[in-house]
C-alpha cells in the first residue's frame, strides 16, 4: 500500500476509517456521503483535503474503490 511507505499519518487515518466503515458503512466519522453519476452506489469519506476513501457496499462485503487522491 502506498501510504505505508509515504505517510504514516494518513495510513493511520485510513485504518481508522476502514474500521469505522466495517462497523457502520453509511454513518460515522469523516462525513460519509453517497456518490452520484458514474460512481453511483459508492460512498465517500474524507481522509484529508486532498485524498478520499471511496468504497462500495454489497451484501456483507465492502470493496475499496479508491483511497488516494480525489475521486
Amino acid at each position: 500500500m502506498y501510504w505505508q511507505n509515504h505517510d504514516k499519518r494518513i495510513l493511520k487515518k485510513n485504518n481508522t476509517l476502514l474500521k469505522d466503515v466495517k462497523r457502520q458503512p453509511f454513518a460515522g466519522i469523516a462525513s460519509p456521503e453517497p456518490l452520484k453519476h458514474s460512481l453511483s452506489g459508492n460512498w465517500l469519506r474524507r481522509i484529508t483535503m486532498e485524498h478520499r476513501l471511496v468504497y462500495l457496499v454489497r451484501d456483507d462485503q465492502i470493496r475499496i474503490t479508491q483511497c488516494r487522491f480525489h475521486y
